[in-house]
């Protein structure tokens, strides 16, 4: 067998050992929808008088994994391809499809319309 066959044969294997062991869980992808959904807050209605805003933003701080163990958990099937996993949140008419690879969430479909929904829901 040619070196080169071999070293590319290695780099291959090293490769794909490196995305199964930072293929994401479900709790990464969790912990992915509360910061998306957090970002979604912080660029709340800029006519919201500021008290509103603050109250919201320090209820989504203390309850903010409750809320989203309890709405997003139960309504998301993870299909897990071992190198990477999509993962697939149906909600309220909202269809949200997210790709998990290498310890990253790449957004395939219905990212802000989802977010949005959960965010009007839980306030």
């Amino acid at each position: 067998m040619n070196t080169g066959y071999l070293s590319l044969l290695v780099a291959v294997l090293l490769i794909c050992v490196s995305l199964a062991a930072t293929n994401p869980t479900m709790d990464d992808y969790l912990t992915f929808v509360e910061a998306r959904l957090s970002q979604a807050l912080e660029q709340m209605d800029q006519t919201a008088p500021t008290r509103e805003k603050e109250v919201i933003r320090a209820f989504f701080r203390t309850q903010g994994k409750r809320l989203i163990q309890g709405l997003v958990q139960p309504s998301t099937k993870r299909a897990n391809w071992g190198l990477w996993s999509m993962f697939r949140t149906q909600f309220m008419d909202a269809d949200l499809v997210v790709l998990g690879v290498g310890g990253q969430f790449i957004p395939i479909h219905g990212v802000e319309e989802a977010t949005g929904k959960i965010g009007r829901l839980a306030f």
